[in-house]
């Protein structure tokens, strides 16, 4: 969670200068954590769900909750600046089941996947830019999405650090019908056969980070998506954004 995705630069780019990366001793970590979601669907219920947290992390490779990273070799423009590229993996737990809230029964189970892709991270000491592109590697929705972010850290104190983002999404309109379009067969007298499109979403959120020593750190990251049109005129919804919480606990070795 609150990872920034990276991808691999173009091989045109020929007069690269590589970071020497010195070897370092890889960071462990596990804690708990849980995750409160309110999804748009008309009259759904705030899911709340605990979690295991695992956070892993070298030179060569980084892991913490559901997503995964393969580092590749970074990018050195200046003291201050520098481009870092990987291929990221996570899991999505978009979906729902009939059950989850009445608009939705009777309707066939959407459910998430295993996603895969690359992405791109500048960082300079204004603030971080970052792009990335996954598509859905289960199969589930055939999505696919495009994310332009950014994001800067304050560190308050020796303790504690904030990391406000806003990030711009484009899912392509495979995912977006799968989860907020109605097939015919789904339809009823007041659920209208709906096919979604294409649609760009706005995210905003907040990390905040507060270490109280080298081993134990508690971390909450608020999330706030905007709907786009396409999200908000289908007859499951009745909201005009989806919210997350995550709070973790974490132990350092």
């Amino acid at each position: 969670m609150g990872v920034v995705p990276r991808c691999i630069v173009a091989a045109s780019l020929v007069s690269v200068v590589f970071v020497a990366q010195a070897e370092e001793q890889p960071v462990w970590g596990v804690g708990v954590g849980v995750i409160s979601t309110q999804k748009p669907y008309q009259d759904s219920n705030r899911q709340y769900t605990p979690i295991p947290v695992l956070h892993y992390e070298n030179r060569y490779f980084h892991f913490s909750g559901t997503t995964a990273e393969v580092k590749l070799p970074a990018l050195h423009l200046s003291e201050t600046q520098q481009l870092n590229f990987g291929l990221i993996a996570r899991y999505d737990g978009a979906g729902y089941s009939s059950d989850d809230a009445d608009i939705l029964k009777g309707m066939a189970k959407r459910k998430g996947g295993f996603w895969g892709g690359a992405g791109i991270e500048w960082q300079n000491p204004v603030v971080d830019l970052f792009a990335d592109w996954t598509h859905d590697l289960s199969g589930n929705s055939s999505g696919q999405r495009l994310r332009l972010g950014a994001e800067k850290s304050w560190h308050l104190s020796e303790q504690l650090t904030l990391t406000p983002r806003l990030v711009a999404s484009r899912y392509n309109s495979n995912y977006v019908d799968y989860y907020y379009g109605v097939h015919r067969s789904e339809a009823r007298p007041w659920r209208p056969a709906y096919r979604a499109d294409a649609t760009l979403s706005t995210e905003m959120g907040v990390r905040s980070l507060y270490a109280f020593n080298a081993h134990h750190a508690l971390m909450v990251d608020v999330e706030m998506t905007l709907l786009a049109s396409e999200i908000k005129d289908s007859p499951l919804v009745d909201r005009t954004n989806e919210n997350r919480i995550f709070m973790s606990y974490m132990y350092y070795f």
